[in-house]
């Protein structure tokens, strides 16, 4: 099925036939972030020699190294199951870069933390959403931070951890609210040329709206397997989810039409 020309089609348009998404934004986007792929030397696999040669060639990678292994290390045990020997280990790194870059086993998880939020919004940043018509936006938004889900677990349980810790950690960031107030800036615009071409209702508020449209993907995921279970139904397949997305991009343009 085509995409419909207008955004008052997209607003309007039926539940029927879910399958057929209209408005699935660009895939290469909401693909799962690529790992970072480092070379390691033989001289550093032999001993700390050959770490100390790659760090004074390429500090930034050895930083980034360290992230990605602390994403895999804190997504899986949590803040405190998590231990610095581990994520060493898997960056190939001496640990002491692990105080030498974040200063403690706390700075690694917050930068962390910011690095799950810099990459949420660094690809929601690149559908141009605002290039868009007000309902093609807004359903973009939708779908994206649903596939964002999806395509990124480790995301959903780091969230769940820090929230586990009343986002204690995450508060001492200088830069978290810097990095996500933007979006809420887009879907305001968005929601005003809505109202203004008549087909948004007036009113929405920008930050009630995106809080539910990340409660949407993110409620299934992170319950995904516990729901399977509950109700006797695999969640988890493809199918199945292809509708879920389509069920949330309608649930919210039925919400917001006049």
């Amino acid at each position: 099925m085509g995409r419909p020309g207008s955004s008052a089609a997209l607003v309007r348009a039926p539940l029927a036939k879910p399958a057929c998404f209209r408005y699935r934004c660009n895939r290469l986007v909401t693909q799962r972030y690529s790992r970072v792929s480092i070379p390691v030397n033989q001289a550093a696999r032999n001993g700390a020699a050959g770490h100390r040669s790659v760090r004074a060639r390429h500090p930034e990678e050895t930083r980034q190294r360290l992230l990605e292994a602390a994403w895999d290390e804190f997504s899986a045990k949590g803040l405190g199951g998590a231990r610095v020997d581990a994520i060493a280990r898997r960056a190939a790194a001496n640990k002491r870069m692990i105080y030498h870059y974040f200063g403690s086993k706390a700075g690694l998880y917050l930068a962390v933390l910011e690095l799950a939020y810099d990459r949420i919004r660094g690809h929601e940043r690149a559908l141009a959403l605002e290039d868009c018509p007000p309902a093609e936006g807004i359903a973009r938004l939708v779908a994206y931070n649903f596939d964002f889900c999806r395509d990124n677990p480790g995301f959903i349980h780091l969230l769940a951890n820090e929230n586990l810790h009343h986002a204690r950690h995450l508060a001492r960031s200088d830069k978290v609210r810097q990095v996500n107030l933007p979006v809420i800036d887009t879907i305001g615009r968005l929601l005003a040329r809505g109202a203004a071409e008549g087909v948004f209702r007036p009113g929405i508020d920008p930050l009630d709206l995106y809080i539910t449209i990340a409660a949407l993907g993110y409620f299934y995921f992170s319950n995904i397997h516990t729901l399977s279970v509950v109700f006797g139904r695999d969640l988890a397949l493809p199918d199945t989810v292809a509708v879920r997305s389509d069920l949330h991009v309608d649930l919210v343009l039925r919400y917001l039409r006049p």
